[in-house]
């Protein structure tokens, strides 16, 4: 089996309920739905004991991530440890994600065995006229501010926010509270890991269950950096103009994540380094070698470190979002 050539690998979404859900997801990937009830996640590359990724096609479909990483682990593993670690997300936010915060690497006492804390960033595709994003709490928030705001269901009064647009980054280091609101679909990269701590739940009572969802009071009041601030949006960086606009949005010790906007054709990959690379808008080819790779809206394609560099050929305009992935000691 590890006779056969890499090449750029496709992975199928996997979706999840969620309360706050809704059925956008439809419309940004070619996979169908289930055929009721809300979607709120789609994770379209996942290392997750649960929610395993899957190749899609080619001759490793059906191989989930650890598959190739014990048949290669030199191209998809390297230094990471005992999981990929990256997932990869897109989220449909048509109610009130909860407000929530997720621990640090270094909060060991709230990371079950296995798992890493979480940093995470958005990138925003839907935005409805209504649509809030909540990250970071206003000047002069304490634990003891926070927990009060809790039993008196006002925590929303606590928490900064604003109006995202369409395109905008947001970056949400481990520690920051956070949330998504009324109408708002992002893209999410984020360290693979599922510690999440609920603050608030927005008194919502879950159709599925009919009971409220838990909340992690205790817990995720110990994880908040009350000294963050409010969080905005990123200013990209221009890193090129042509042949395409390429933008830096994130540069962190756990993920890189660059931009590319435009109609004629770019090169994306590194020699050497493992990169993800996810279609937001348009489509096109991505070659490699003597073969041609299709890659529409909501699609992931993975990018061995041995594939190395490959040119994408869009048609008609594209946005392309490109992942390094980090080697991690």
């Amino acid at each position: 089996m590890s006779q056969i050539p890499l090449y750029p690998l496709r992975f199928g979404p996997i979706y999840e309920y969620r309360p706050w859900g809704g059925r956008r997801l439809a419309d940004l990937l070619s996979a169908p739905l289930p055929a009721d009830g809300p979607i709120g996640e789609a994770w379209i590359l996942s290392d997750r004991d649960d929610h395993p990724s899957r190749v899609a096609d080619g001759p490793l479909k059906g191989r989930t991530i650890r598959e190739l990483r014990e048949l290669w682990p030199g191209e998809f593993q390297g230094k990471h440890g005992a999981r990929f670690p990256l997932l990869l997300k897109f989220l449909d936010a048509s109610g009130q994600l909860s407000v929530q915060v997720h621990p640090s690497d270094a909060q060991t006492k709230y990371l079950p065995p296995g798992e890493s804390g979480k940093t995470e960033a958005w990138v925003v595709l839907e935005v409805a006229p209504q649509g809030r994003i909540y990250g970071g709490l206003v000047a002069g928030t304490t634990p003891d501010t926070l927990r009060r705001a809790v039993a008196n269901r006002c925590v929303a009064d606590q928490l900064a926010s604003f109006t995202p647009t369409v395109g905008d980054g947001v970056f949400l280091p481990a520690g920051t509270v956070h949330s998504l609101s009324d109408g708002v679909v992002v893209f999410e990269v984020q360290q693979n890991s599922d510690v999440t701590f609920r603050l608030y739940d927005w008194d919502r009572i879950d159709a599925k269950t009919g009971r409220p969802r838990a909340l992690h009071v205790e817990e995720a009041l110990a994880c908040i950096d009350y000294a963050q601030g409010e969080v905005s949006p990123v200013t990209p960086v221009v890193v090129a103009e042509t042949p395409v606009r390429c933008e830096s949005l994130f540069q962190c010790p756990q993920f890189q994540l660059w931009r590319h906007r435009g109609d004629a054709p770019f090169t994306v990959g590194a020699d050497g380094s493992l990169r993800a690379l996810v279609c937001v808008e348009g489509a096109g080819q991505l070659h490699h070698g003597d073969a041609a790779y299709a890659i529409g809206k909501g699609d992931v394609l993975l990018l061995a470190k041995i594939v190395g560099k490959c040119m994408c050929h869009p048609q008609g305009g594209m946005t392309l979002l490109e992942i390094a992935v980090p080697e991690l000691s």
